[in-house]
């Protein structure tokens, strides 16, 4: 008797106990910070596309709204590694990918999606319009013709078709990564992703982008042109809700750029949120989930570089890259400038 009365004693502190854990939960981890808009973006690229975003959030916008209007600055430009002149696969051809996510958990993602300038539009549609996550190559075309995107035509920019002719020279199909690039301090102008420039740093083909609106809410967004010169019918990290980008409206939001392959082992921006939901900061969390990486591959992970970028509910901002030459672009209501990352190596 004695037995079952301690049994249910210690049912009864345990049930209560569950429901109390519950009750702190239910209101998130951090407080709704309120009127303190903020975005971060990946690369240099991204103080032209956190331009675009601060247009909405200050404004008082939304933050879904921000970081598409954003990466679309990114898509516009005529660059290697975002959009329809960027790098092409081994057989000439660009296919983008992108994702997006917003503050209630809902999401969006296109792959392998031809002639289309805006994917990170498409994969909006995909999340408001229909019952799916993901929509992939021909099908992901003609959901976007049916929403009345138009069929462009291709034109490499003169950086790409550069380097795809010089590339065509061996036809490699893996990963181009010690390539020196001859262009000083610019990412966005290598011959592939991730790769090493000339002064030591690494490239990208990405950005990714999460911001933080007046109302306290968090949305992502993630799009890339993917690795240049890879196989047909790639896909990296980008286009997928939880190695890509992910956000958690409780917590934080992440994004990540480089070797996709590796990121999606390890769940690599879902990895972030939920150590920082852990209690981490967002460079610790980013940090963690880069030392994992390297965990996994060892020596190998000198060879390759992945980054990281997070932002918590707190506002507050980190980032964690495995090789040197990790950037990115901060924009609040009290600075708008450049950050570089610590890294690993």
């Amino acid at each position: 008797m004695s037995n079952r009365r301690k049994f249910l004693r210690s049912s009864f502190l345990s049930s209560f106990g569950l429901l109390l854990g519950r009750k702190l939960h239910a209101g998130g981890p951090y407080p709704r910070l309120a009127g303190n808009p903020v975005v971060i973006s990946t690369w240099d690229t991204g103080l032209a596309a956190n331009a675009g975003a601060w247009k909405i959030l200050g404004s008082n916008g939304r933050a879904l709204d921000a970081v598409e209007t954003g990466v679309r600055v990114t898509e516009d430009e005529i660059n290697c590694c975002v959009g329809l002149g960027a790098n092409p696969d081994r057989d000439g051809f660009v296919t983008l990918d992108a994702c997006i996510m917003d503050e209630k958990g809902n999401c969006g993602s296109v792959g392998f999606l031809e002639r289309i300038k805006h994917p990170i539009s498409v994969a909006r549609r995909v999340m408001e319009k229909t019952p799916h996550v993901m929509l992939v190559g021909s099908g992901a075309q003609q959901f976007a013709v049916a929403e009345g995107f138009h069929l462009e035509e291709q034109k490499l920019s003169d950086d790409a078709k550069k380097a795809y002719e010089q590339w065509l020279k061996k036809s490699e199909y893996k990963p181009v990564i010690n390539i020196e690039n001859t262009r000083s301090g610019g990412a966005g102008h290598g011959p592939s992703a991730p790769t090493r420039l000339s002064n030591g740093d690494w490239n990208h083909d990405t950005i990714g982008m999460v911001a933080m609106d007046a109302a306290g809410d968090l949305s992502g967004s993630c799009t890339t042109s993917g690795m240049g010169f890879k196989m047909r019918g790639r896909l990296g990290d980008s286009p997928i809700i939880g190695a890509g980008l992910f956000v958690d409206n409780e917590v934080g939001a992440c994004t990540a750029t480089g070797q996709g392959e590796d990121v999606i082992r390890m769940c690599g921006s879902h990895t972030v949120v939920e150590l920082m939901r852990q209690g981490m900061s967002p460079e610790q969390a980013c940090k963690a989930a880069v030392e994992r990486i390297i965990r996994i591959k060892g020596e190998k992970a000198k060879e390759i570089q992945v980054a990281f970028l997070a932002l918590n509910k707190k506002g507050e901002t980190g980032a964690f890259a495995i090789q040197k030459g990790f950037s990115y672009a901060l924009k609040n209501n009290k600075e708008e400038r450049m950050y570089t990352a610590k890294s690993w190596y």
